[in-house]
């Protein structure tokens, strides 16, 4: 026993010297220091902070990994606020585990989709789901940028910004603005956006990461690997399902240092951009905000009377993928601990997720499309342009049909208010007037997309009795 004592005291005081020799060297910038270089500084700071989080989750207290990385989640925007943009060089830690988890994503989503299509067999049932699956995400998404014309139209944000912030943000941020509409200046045409979903070559789309075209290519794949004869059909399913379980294995692997790449994201970020921004958007960051809380709040209770699903486990089920997906606002990037939350945690079963979720990962932005409504009204509001109820429809058509053709990548949304905005004449520069607390909304919004992908999942999965027994509680 007090060899086990003693060892839990010699942990305390390597975890007590990590953390302050850290916050010592974090305290002032690196080139204030003469006993060594900024690069030797920054390198041993870093370290330090590592290891002391190291033995923080690993040695001190062991605790579960969605815990983990909800500390890890609050340490770095405490870090942040603390150390502003000194602790912005440890952003690589976070940045190398978003690439272990993008890694993965691409065959993942192939070897899946081929999977899960040939495995519902029948071309019926596959199109059955895919109808229960497309009605789901269409509806859902023009639901929510209804809800968020409703809070920007009861507490109209855009009218508390001063001139003279107005002014401000507008040349702080109005070279980005640019750069962001010039990539969207050549336009595209409704007709061109459902034939950019066809590839001409498959293994193209692979390398540049079109989700959409490889959803498709998968589908056909999987459609055609129904329809040949079965002993033609089965190599190549097992030589995807293998694909898939190597993928998600990896996921098992890189999700241990969720806690540490989340810490990093989340301190870089609030550490790049402080919180100070947000006093001069404060309205219409609380907007956004309290309207992806009421999302948030419906989703649980759609799954309960729909399926019947205890709310509690719901949520507990999918709060790995929650927290992920608001560290690297990315709902992609999310995918395959999305994917393993809803079948470990919430009994779907493989073949529903691996059709639902790759789907919903790239057509289902139920937060953005929110986002959407509210920053167009916000937008419109400043430049005091009235927006009637005929401009209004327009917006939700517009950015459900949007959210259809856009990457699952971090900041997508502003892409997609590119084509929102021009539709109904707003004045495009106005984008320069909420980019400052984007990012940060970004987060907010990816978390209520990929609870959207985990809520049609489990509804499509109970209508076809398709949820398993025994799967884990928590």
């Amino acid at each position: 026993m007090s060899n086990i004592l003693s060892r839990q005291w010699k942990l305390y005081f390597v975890f007590l010297i990590c953390a302050a020799f850290s916050v010592y060297l974090y305290s002032q910038p690196a080139s204030a220091f003469t006993f060594g270089s900024p690069l030797i500084i920054q390198t041993v700071r870093s370290i330090l902070l590592l290891a002391g989080l190291f033995l923080l989750f690993e040695k001190l207290y062991p605790i579960q990994l969605p815990t983990k990385i909800f500390i890890g989640l609050i340490l770095g925007g405490l870090a942040g606020i603390l150390f502003q943009t000194e602790i912005v060089e440890i952003k690589p830690v976070g940045t190398a585990f978003l690439r272990l988890i993008q890694l993965i994503v691409v065959p993942l989503v192939l070897a899946s989709l081929i999977v899960g299509t040939a495995s519902l067999g029948d071309p019926k049932k596959l199109g059955r789901i895919g109808l229960k699956t497309l009605s789901y995400y269409l509806l859902s998404t023009a639901f929510a940028i209804t809800i968020g014309l409703i809070f920007a139209n009861v507490f109209h944000p855009g009218n508390s910004v001063p001139p003279e912030i107005k002014t401000q943000l507008l040349q702080s941020y109005s070279g980005e603005a640019g750069s962001k509409i010039g990539n969207l200046q050549q336009g595209v045409t409704p007709i061109q956006t459902i034939l950019n979903i066809i590839p001409t070559n498959p293994i193209a789309s692979l390398s540049q990461g079109k989700m959409l075209q490889i959803i498709f290519f998968s589908i056909i794949t999987g459609i055609a690997l129904t329809l040949i004869p079965k002993e033609k059909a089965d190599p190549v399913v097992r030589f995807f399902d293998g694909i898939t379980q190597a993928m998600i294995k990896i996921v098992l692997i890189v999700i241990e240092m969720a806690p540490y790449g989340v810490f990093a994201l989340i301190a870089a970020a609030v550490g790049s951009f402080g919180i100070s921004i947000l006093f001069s958007l404060f309205e219409y960051t609380i907007v956004v905000i309290a309207g992806l809380l009421v999302l948030s709040l419906l989703y649980p209770l759609a799954v309960k009377i729909f399926t019947g699903m205890s709310p509690v486990k719901f949520m507990r089920g999918i709060r790995p993928a929650q927290l992920i997906a608001f560290s690297t606002s990315s709902s992609g990037a999310t995918l395959p601990v999305t994917m393993e939350s809803c079948e470990e945690n919430l009994g779907v079963s493989n073949n529903i997720c691996s059709f639902v979720l790759p789907l919903g990962a790239t057509v289902n932005m139920d937060g953005t499309a929110l986002y959407q409504g509210v920053a167009a009204m916000f937008i419109a509001q400043v430049y005091g342009i009235p927006m009637d109820l005929g401009a209004q429809l327009t917006i939700i058509l517009t950015a459900t049909l949007a959210s259809i053709g856009t990457a699952a990548v971090p900041g997508v949304g502003l892409f997609m208010l590119v084509i929102v905005l021009k539709q109904v004449g707003i004045p495009l520069e106005g984008i320069a007037l909420i980019l400052a607390v984007d990012r940060i909304l970004d987060m907010f919004r990816t978390a209520i997309n990929v609870t959207s992908d985990c809520t049609a999942t489990v509804i499509v999965a109970s209508s076809e009795k398709e949820i398993l027994s025994g799967a884990k509680e928590n």
